[in-house]
């Protein structure tokens, strides 16, 4: 476990439970995982690279009735789901390898419920990126509509 500094703590509720969180924490006393630090960072450095690819970011970790989509974005005509995997090496493969049929059926439906819940009637995309941080290296692969909607 490493304890996080205080903006680590209040980003990571920030992302988690939203703005105005109910939640009333001692925030010196949290201690998170790396590997949950790891992932707040990648999120941040995908949120970044999107933005420079002209993508507008709607949301981040949605979540609905089970379902979670790391990113929502619009992107030309299309609305963006995106899928966020964060390694800090790729000794047990590249993180993308990490997102099976399972992930990308949760996703499809997580989309399926978004774009009803907010009655949006636009093309859907699935994307992800993929990111290997090392100290202060950083590798970034996008992958643009990776999968299709009928998994």
């Amino acid at each position: 476990m490493l304890k996080g500094s205080i903006y680590e703590v209040n980003l990571y509720f920030y992302h988690a439970y939203g703005a105005f969180s109910i939640y009333k924490v001692h925030f010196s006393e949290i201690e998170m995982a790396e590997h949950n630090l790891l992932g707040i960072k990648g999120e941040d450095l995908a949120v970044e690279y999107l933005k420079d690819k002209g993508h507008k970011i709607i949301e981040r970790n949605w979540r609905f009735s089970g379902y979670e989509v790391d990113i929502i974005s619009e992107h030309q005509e299309f609305i963006v789901f995106v899928e966020v995997k964060t390694r800090s090496t790729s000794h047990w493969g590249n993180p993308e390898e990490a997102i099976g049929k399972q992930r990308m059926r949760r996703m499809i439906n997580g989309a399926s419920n978004y774009l009803k819940l907010n009655n949006i009637d636009r093309p859907a995309r699935f994307d992800i990126v993929a990111i290997i941080v090392s100290g202060e290296e950083k590798e970034i692969e996008y992958f643009e509509d990776a999968f299709l909607a009928f998994l």
